[in-house]
């Protein structure tokens, strides 16, 4: 059955119930059955899904053009209000409000109901009546049993949201895998190839919360020359077609590319759709990040837009707890093994994500919300076991070793006055020329492959004190340890990078500060042994507890510890110097920080699911360090191969000391030295330091 089919199933299935559970929805709102606190939680949540019905019916047949831009700014700001920072303090959407009006148990369920509920609002604008359909039966059948003379208890609100994703998560999965596969699903690509770019009004077709950031970062793109924008979208499609060329995969087998991208960025895009077609591939974009079924606050959407407000994302990140079990877990890992099974000619022609990621607003350092939900360590461990084994099975049906991808980042107007001007300056750092940075990193590279560790350290406030040891050469005749990376997937240009080997890899890494994946941390330290990490710690908040927490969650990945994957260093020094110029270096995405010095990743190797691809060099060496002695296990287990995540860690410049290579014999030869590149070859890149 093709998507266009299952869609009208879909539809069909619901055209009688939509029409009468919103009749409900708007008698609900006008009964007194319910008492008090709880009354004013379902009026409000029954009115904004109401409203989201209304939507849905409508934006398919709206007129866009008879509508102004205000009008259209007020519409927007009504649907979010309700959670932005000056309101959170009084939203059921703030599971600490909803705990302290409705009860502990009680509160957190409908708090996490409610930010399921609100996730639907880009649905309306798809005009996806289905999953409005079945969240507003959700919320009657809560409704009702408090209607009853005995209000329900939390364990019963718990089962009925249970029972709800355990029957309603095969259409959530099977819709996330038609998004991979589907160019049909063309929501997003309309907007991008049918709207008028010059008429700001289009960025609220979407749904997704507009801020001056997106209507800025459109304004400035508006004023640039058609041929400024194509030659971003040729260096952003660019790299992801070398990408291909360079590991020797075959980009004329694959179909479909993954395209994110934030909105206000639609004329680059529009261009790279184009040069996209000319290389035989269509456009898809993924699905379904908005609930806590896929994730919600844990992953960057697709398309995305400014978040309304970063602690309401943070507070329901791990809304699954409230019903991931086992039973679960395996269901949806079988509907997801028969959605790609369903789909696996598609699936094969997956070529993968090209993605445009964007930077500038201010770091995010989270409030502990004691009554956010949290994973149980039994839901924690059930949360590792399903993401291995997801992974497993997409791997199965997409592999990783056909295809590649593509990121490259830029700035928004939140960076400051002189947004335009780094704007400017990141599209240079962006297309610096890689042979030069191809040449001068081989010098490095030579230097290193003679060694069998290189040892790190940082100066001033930095205690880093870190041994990492590298793969062995059987013939360095012919093999390499470190891959040679210029402007390709992972674009700007400017690092060597290895898969360290893990015995014998010791001691601290230390940065004063950084973020990761959005979230701020302070004095972070961890310990490693034989290449794990033994130790971590932070200094975020006042309780030992709190930050252990946050680093199990966030940097650990839910996990007891995890491997060094990758050591890399950065060359890109131009980088480094644009960050210190315009005094934004903390507001640099890991894209382009990691580029800004040393860099350590805690999780996979960067050859994951791919280690027996051969790799080389442009010398035409072969890039041997592919495996560390975790990925080995593959061969033998593959579920104690892989942790699925990959966290880069960069100590910049101004904090580092040495990078020192040690070779068998026990002589040694120093890459950097106070900070500055030493190995004969590399003085340009100490020209911006």
């Amino acid at each position: 059955m093709g998507y266009r089919e299952i869609w009208e199933a879909y539809k069909k299935e619901v055209e009688e119930r939509f029409p009468l559970v919103m009749e409900r929805l708007e008698l609900l709102g006008e009964e007194e059955t319910v008492p008090q606190p709880y009354r004013d939680y379902f009026r409000q949540v029954a009115a904004f899904l109401s409203g989201l019905g209304r939507l849905a019916m409508e934006t398919a047949s709206r007129d866009w053009e008879a509508m102004g831009l205000d009008e259209l700014k007020q519409e927007n700001h009504a649907l979010y209000q309700d959670i932005l920072p000056e309101n959170y303090g009084k939203s059921y959407g703030n599971p600490e409000y909803a705990v302290q009006l409705l009860g502990e148990g009680v509160g957190k369920l409908l708090s996490a109901l409610y930010a399921d509920i609100r996730a639907l609002i880009p649905y309306a604008y798809e005009g996806r009546l289905y999953d409005i359909t079945i969240f507003s039966e959700l919320f009657v059948e809560i409704y009702n049993q408090f209607e009853e003379e005995e209000l329900p208890q939390e364990p019963e609100i718990q089962q009925m949201i249970y029972w709800f994703f355990h029957d309603y998560g095969e259409v959530f999965t099977e819709v996330g895998v038609m998004s991979q596969t589907c160019p049909e699903m063309d929501f997003y690509t309309r907007i991008i190839m049918d709207s008028n770019l010059d008429d700001l009004r289009y960025l609220y077709r979407y749904g997704a919360y507009i801020t001056e950031n997106e209507l800025g970062t459109a304004r400035f793109l508006q004023k640039l020359p058609q041929e400024e924008i194509q030659a971003m979208a040729d260096t952003y499609t660019e790299g992801y077609r070398i990408g291909f060329q360079v590991t020797g995969k075959d980009l004329s087998k694959k179909r479909f590319v993954d395209i994110r991208y934030p909105i206000g960025f639609e004329r680059v895009v529009r261009a790279a759709v184009e040069n996209f077609r000319k290389m035989g591939l269509l456009p898809v974009s993924m699905r379904g990040r908005e609930l806590s079924f896929q994730g919600r606050g844990t992953r960057s959407m697709p398309v995305q837009s400014v978040a309304p407000n970063r602690q309401f994302l943070y507070d329901h990140k791990a809304d699954k707890a409230v019903y991931w079990d086992k039973a679960l877990v395996e269901r949806r890992l079988e509907t997801l093994r028969t959605a790609y099974e369903a789909r696996k000619e598609q699936a094969a022609l997956y070529a993968g994500p090209a993605v445009i990621e964007t930077f500038g607003e201010e770091g995010f350092a989270p409030a502990h919300a004691p009554h956010a939900w949290q994973l149980t360590e039994k839901q924690q461990e059930l949360d590792v076991y399903h993401t291995n084994q997801a992974s497993e099975i997409s791997n199965a049906y997409i592999h990783e070793e056909e295809r590649s991808f593509t990121i490259i980042a830029y700035p928004i107007p939140a960076i400051g006055a002189r947004y335009e001007e780094i704007f400017r300056e990141t599209v240079k750092v962006n297309t610096l020329d890689y042979r030069l940075y191809q040449e001068m990193q081989q010098k490095i590279i030579d230097v290193l492959d003679e060694g069998v560790a290189v040892r790190i350290t940082g100066r001033g406030a930095n205690r880093t004190d870190l041994t990492v040891s590298l793969h062995p050469l059987r013939n360095p005749q012919t093999e390499t340890a470190f891959e040679n990376c210029v402007a390709d997937v992972n674009i700007p240009v400017g690092e060597v990078f290895t898969s360290p080997r893990l015995q014998g890899t010791q001691g601290r890494l230390h940065v004063t500060q950084v973020y990761l994946e959005g979230l701020k941390y302070l004095d972070l330290e961890l310990d490693f042994e034989d290449g794990m990490v033994s130790g971590c710690r932070c200094q975020n908040f006042a309780a030992e507890e709190e930050n252990q927490a946050f680093l199990k969650e966030n940097l650990l990945k839910r996990h007891n510890t995890l491997p060094m994957g990758e050591f890399a260093i950065g060359t890109n020094t131009t980088a480094y110097r644009m960050g210190i110029d315009y005094q934004i270096q903390d507001k640099l995405p890991i894209l382009i920080a990691e580029k800004t010095g040393p860099h350590f990743a805690v999780g996979d190797t960067c050859y994951s699911w791919a280690e027996d691809v051969p790799v080389f060099n442009p010398d035409g060496k072969e890039i041997v360090a592919r495996d560390n002695e975790i990925s080995l296990l593959r061969k033998e287990d593959v579920g104690k191969a892989y942790f699925n995540c990959h966290t880069d860690i960069t100590i910049p410049y101004d904090e580092l000391g040495q990078i020192t290579v040690i070779r068998q014999d026990g002589s040694t030869a120093d890459i950097i030295r106070e900070g500055k590149f030493v190995v004969p070859g590399t003085e340009m890149l100490n020209e911006p330091l």
